[in-house]
């Protein structure tokens, strides 16, 4: 890991960030009925991968 002053330098983080906007954006087409269920763990789920590299 030379030369990396931060963890948004991280490719795999950069690829974390991709999948929480990707969920996102995937997400807003889920039903209403969804948003409290399914909808909020895979957010939950998405955001936590770049959360843990960091």
């Amino acid at each position: 890991m030379s030369g990396v002053k931060s963890y948004k330098e991280l490719l795999i983080w950069r690829k974390g960030i991709r999948i929480v906007v990707l969920v996102y954006k995937l997400t807003r087409d889920f039903p209403k009925e969804e948003i409290y269920a399914l909808t909020s763990q895979l957010k939950r789920a998405s955001v936590s991968i770049p959360s843990n590299i960091a």
